[in-house]
């Protein structure tokens, strides 16, 4: 795949964004069993700031859909990757038999997908560091999680990223911090600190939700640039 031409500057990192929790349940696609991750207004915000019309977008977590269909909606190229089939149905429901939507884990992210992208718009599944023995990266279908080596496992995707990423492109990651009992995970700090090492921080987006997420202390976008 190729990309298109793109805008040279960094986008402003907004401090925050004010989000609606009634549309998580009102945008949940047609024969989905789960609300998607984020809504579309987050994601028209990020694709809007960091590409151009015809830029290619990138989801290696795709989920439902939500980031290719919007991407595709304002004029851009998108390509995803999902792990579990009957997601990845509902997400190539939802864009045209232009959008390339890929069966397969992100952990092979290279193998699957062709840069360069000009954005990378995704947020990947959570892991608590206490009392969560399902793996996060199979699909929470096995009972080999552990939040060391889903922090390693995490850290492949995005070196993988790094190098689909054209020079100035951007990666942002929707990721919280989650709170199970009386622990906090600092799941977006572990999150930043892994990714920090093959892209450059630029900033963060708190989101303020009218009702905040149950079991989350606090829910961000993380920006990165490839330098």
């Amino acid at each position: 795949m190729r990309a298109s031409s793109h805008r040279s500057y960094t986008p402003r990192v907004k401090p925050y964004l004010l989000l609606r929790a009634a549309e998580i349940t009102a945008e949940r696609p047609a024969g989905s069993r789960d609300d998607v991750h984020f809504t579309e207004a987050l994601a028209a915000s990020v694709i809007e700031d960091a590409s151009s019309p015809g830029d290619m977008v990138l989801d290696p977590f795709a989920g439902y859909g939500t980031t290719l269909a919007v991407a595709e909606r304002l004029g851009r190229q998108a390509v995803g990757v999902e792990l579990l089939e009957e997601h990845m149905k509902i997400a190539r429901a939802r864009v045209s038999s232009e959008a390339r939507v890929v069966h397969g884990d992100a952990r092979r992210l290279s193998m699957l997908i062709d840069g360069p992208v000009d954005l990378v718009l995704t947020s990947p599944p959570y892991m608590t560091a206490v009392d969560h023995p399902e793996n996060p990266l199979t699909g929470y279908a096995t009972d080999d999680g552990d939040y060391a080596t889903y922090l390693q496992e995490i850290e492949l995707v995005f070196a993988q990223v790094a190098d689909l990423l054209r020079v100035g492109g951007h990666a942002v990651i929707n990721v919280a911090n989650l709170v199970s009992g009386e622990v906090v995970t600092p799941l977006a700090w572990d999150v930043g600190r892994v990714v920090s090492r093959h892209l450059s921080f630029s900033g963060e987006t708190f989101l303020c939700w009218d009702e905040h997420p149950p079991g989350q202390a606090g829910d961000y976008l993380l920006w990165f640039r490839r330098d």
